[in-house]
């Protein structure tokens, strides 16, 4: 497979869909009050005179949801706790809503949870339930603090662009979901997701963005579309595990999994920071002012994405416009994306 043909296949992932579809819902954001931190982040920032509170929430897609509620509720706490961490933060407290009907499945959506937040260190403190619903659904919210903020409207052209991902794991079945969590000793997931707020007060990267379900490319591309700049990449330095196509890989949602934009004087430390815990970091690429990521493999060079001409959430720096030249495919059209 060409470098072409592999981006024009991660271009059509539904993690990527779904991105875009919150841009039919940019232009009906109301105006944040001033001295507030913009749209576009893992989570909201809330100033106050001792740092920062930091408010989050994820939506499930119903079919996994449906499938695995086990993982769902595991996945409802893990992915909360990492945006708070990608934003430089330590998270606080958690509540839920489940939707089922009868109750079978949000037991296990329940335990899950309960599984998760006993691993991450991190309190359910309340929620809301419905036992007579039409079909099983599940939103979590989550309260974090930081003292110094991470944000994906920081990075700037220079910068060196770091992936740093925890390869330790294997695919969770039938979803492109690399599980490096739910065996991984309790101790050590609570380390590693720490790492993110040593790195912001130490101040060794500017910019932070949790890999979501949008995959590493697209999720880079919501960096950059915040931060109002461009990326090049080199494809065979972004950390992958053996015997992975990039085809899957590049589509998957990590267990533990962040793009860091990073002055070149800090790398070596920021790296080793992730190699210290046994976590593969690398840097992928640097960070450019044209706002396009364009990717190389050996002799080929490609654009994966121009926001120029196409922007995917409609957020950012100067951003005043809504691409809506790209309609959104049907869960029917697409692979169900899980989270």
């Amino acid at each position: 497979m060409s470098l072409r043909q592999l981006l024009d296949q991660v271009y059509q992932h539904a993690g990527i869909a779904h991105k875009r579809d919150i841009s039919v819902l940019t232009p009906y954001m109301p105006a944040l009050p001033a001295g507030l931190h913009p749209n576009g982040d893992d989570t909201a920032v809330l100033p106050h005179p001792y740092g920062y509170t930091l408010f989050a929430i994820e939506g499930f897609i119903e079919e996994f949801v449906e499938h695995d509620p086990w993982f769902a509720g595991w996945c409802g706490v893990m992915v909360n706790v990492s945006d708070i961490a990608a934003m430089g933060g330590r998270p606080n407290a958690i509540v839920n809503a489940i939707w089922d009907k009868g109750g079978s499945k949000a037991e296990l959506l329940m335990q899950g949870m309960r599984d998760a937040a006993n691993a991450f260190g991190v309190s359910i403190v309340g929620g809301h339930t419905n036992l007579r619903a039409n079909q099983t659904q599940l939103a979590v919210a989550i309260l974090g603090h930081a003292n110094s903020v991470l944000s994906s409207f920081a990075a700037r052209p220079g910068q060196a662009l770091v992936a740093a991902i925890d390869l330790r794991g294997k695919y969770r079945p039938p979803f492109l979901n690399w599980d490096a969590a739910t065996s991984a000793p309790p101790e050590r997931l609570r380390g590693d997701i720490s790492l993110l707020s040593e790195i912001a007060d130490k101040q060794l990267a500017s910019a932070v963005k949790d890999i979501s379900q949008a995959g590493l490319l697209g999720t880079t591309v919501m960096l950059l579309e915040c931060s109002g700049v461009g990326a090049e990449i080199n494809l065979n330095t972004i950390p992958r595990p053996d015997g992975v196509a990039w085809s899957d890989w590049l589509c998957s949602f990590p267990s533990f999994g962040y793009l860091l934009a990073t002055d070149h004087a800090n790398l070596p430390e920021l790296l080793g920071t992730f190699s210290d815990r046994g976590i593969c970091a690398a840097e992928i690429g640097r960070i450019v002012r044209e706002p396009m990521l364009n990717l190389r493999d050996g002799d080929e060079y490609e654009t994966f994405w121009n926001l120029n001409s196409s922007l995917l959430m409609g957020l950012g720096r100067g951003v005043d416009r809504v691409d809506e030249t790209k309609k959104s495919p049907t869960k029917q059209e697409v692979y169900p994306c899980p989270l």
